[in-house]
């Protein structure tokens, strides 16, 4: 067995071998890397006459060294080479001058139901394979370590159609579906030049909600790597066309009312009549109450477009992914986030890709994550992974240079 680093195209053909690799670990995303100013190489383990294990591992220079990296990786054919993998990434960090060696493995650590029960065993051999080789373990945890979950919601969108796809949502999930989709939402992707809208969008959340948001230039080289396999998109809302709509159903109902007032007429006692007679008043009151809404909309936003809510997705041969969003809560009642939720569903099924990552969530199941409420609509499962692991090639040297930060006041 050897550790090897490979061409773009021997990287990118051990990848196709293997049932799970996350799109961090793509040439896309080695792309984006570069750009943000890191050093990239693609690292394989050679044994049996192939590549068994492969990742990306990225770089930059800190204080004494260089920090490593490989996160949400490696992917492997093989668990049982992963040992002799990381054992020899370990030696090829000392020897490369790493101070810090960071891994972020994306092999599943347990399996849970939506509701958060477990439906398979824990894989403690995974964390002890890591633990015996030196590696320190940043432990199981909830919520977001590091800014990045170890908690995912996931769909598998195999046997899917476009026309049973929406059935497969949760009880809750089906009608809010049905209602995003009856406000005459328009989705569209965004062209490079429109990042800004999306930005926009981000900041607004990520004020609101108190995390840090990407910058622009990120979004742009961001868009620049992933191309065609990536889409901004943002969910558009047109409040003349609302107003119009709602007063064409009105009218229709109005219609309908009518002639179920002649049946009554003939029909007094019918009470399949009287109860059709109280659903329709109570459409109408709905009806009503929107287009008087939807003009106050008009005042205030005009009669162009709006933009609502935008959400960045990936796609790869294996998943699709749900990466960034954001959203004006002034717009919550039309439910663009679910719109966009079932556009990327859509898409997935498009392409052929059968799963769809919704990524983190906290892993507290006790109905206080919001966040997993709303990805419960869509009638997913859960998979945890193991956390992060960490690596000091030189520690007293590490140790050292810490000392003197904590000193400095730079910890």
């Amino acid at each position: 067995m050897v550790l090897v680093e490979l061409s773009k195209e021997d990287y990118s053909s051990a990848l196709s071998q293997f049932s799970e690799v996350s799109f961090t670990q793509s040439l896309e995303m080695a792309e984006l890397l570069r750009k943000r100013g890191f050093s990239v190489r693609f690292m394989g383990l050679e044994a049996d006459g192939a590549i068994q294990v492969a990742g990306l591992l990225y770089s930059k220079a800190m204080a004494g060294g260089q920090h490593m990296e490989m996160n949400t990786g490696p992917a492997s054919r093989d668990l049982a080479y992963l040992k002799a993998f990381y054992q020899a990434l370990q030696a090829f960090a000392k020897k490369n001058g790493a101070l810090e060696l960071i891994i972020k493995p994306y092999d599943t650590y347990q399996e849970y139901t939506s509701e958060g029960k477990p439906a398979s065993q824990e894989r403690r051999d995974l964390l002890v394979t890591l633990t015996d080789l030196g590696f320190q373990h940043d432990g199981l945890q909830t919520g977001y370590p590091g800014g990045e979950p170890d908690w995912l919601y996931v769909k598998s969108l195999e046997g899917m159609t476009a026309q049973n796809l929406r059935k497969s949502f949760s009880k809750k999930g089906k009608p809010l579906a049905n209602k995003a989709a009856s406000f005459g939402t328009k989705l569209r992707r965004l062209k490079r030049s429109e990042l800004p809208i999306f930005k926009e969008i981000t900041s607004s959340t990520s004020e609101r909600r108190d995390y840090s948001d990407k910058s622009l230039d990120y979004y742009e080289d961001f868009y620049d790597a992933f191309g065609d396999n990536c889409e901004f998109m943002v969910a558009d809302i047109n409040f003349q066309d609302y107003l119009t709509n709602l007063q064409n159903d009105l009218g229709n109902l109005g219609v309908k009312l009518s002639d179920l007032e002649e049946k009554l007429a003939a029909n007094p006692d019918s009470r399949k009549y009287q109860n059709m007679k109280k659903e329709y008043q109570a459409q109408a009151e709905t009806f009503e109450k929107r287009i008087s809404e939807a003009k106050k909309l008009i005042a205030e936003h005009g009669s162009e477009d709006v933009v609502m809510a935008g959400s960045l997705f990936v796609y790869t041969a294996r998943e699709a992914i749900y990466l960034f969003s954001g959203s004006y809560t002034e717009f919550n009642k039309f439910y663009a986030p679910v719109a966009l939720q079932e556009h990327v569903m859509l898409e997935a099924i498009r392409r052929g890709i059968p799963t769809y990552n919704f990524l983190g969530i906290q892993g507290v199941f006790d109905g206080s994550d919001g966040v997993l409420r709303f990805k419960q609509n869509f009638n997913g499962s859960i998979v945890r992974k193991m956390g992060t692991f960490r690596y000091y090639p030189r520690p007293l040297k590490k140790k050292a240079i810490d000392s003197v930060k904590k000193l400095l006041g730079r910890s």
